[in-house]
């Protein structure tokens, strides 16, 4: 598989879970709002703006809802993505919320995968 059809897999899978984030919030689904951009983290960590954009879209959702801790933790995330980018030290599977440490990997749901292993889509 080219390169482009990878970045292009991920970034079509990655604008399915903020499409599905967008619904959520629409009805006011506060869990599944997050459910959603927690998935949109997952694909993205790999590809440095796409990563920055998951974090960007938590945080703008945690200001919406008033919720500090979140902020805090978004902002920070915000501020180790080049680091993660740079190292290559991104935990794989790891939701981006502010209630998880930002180091540990996480287990990846299953349809998930095929983002998360080495070449993924």
């Amino acid at each position: 598989m080219r390169a482009t059809s990878t970045a292009e897999g991920r970034h079509g899978a990655y604008r399915q879970e903020i499409d599905h984030f967008r619904r959520a919030r629409r009805d006011r689904d506060w869990a599944a709002c997050w459910r959603y951009l927690e998935r949109a983290h997952i694909i993205a960590q790999p590809l440095f703006r796409l990563h920055l954009s998951s974090h960007a879209e938590m945080l703008k959702f945690a200001v919406a809802r008033g919720d500090a801790r979140e902020i805090f933790g978004q902002l920070l995330r915000i501020m180790l993505v080049p680091l993660g980018a740079l190292t290559g030290q991104l935990p794989a599977g790891n939701t981006g919320r502010a209630r998880v440490s930002a180091f540990v990997p996480m287990t990846v749901p299953d349809d998930l995968q095929p983002y998360v292993r080495p070449g993924a889509r």
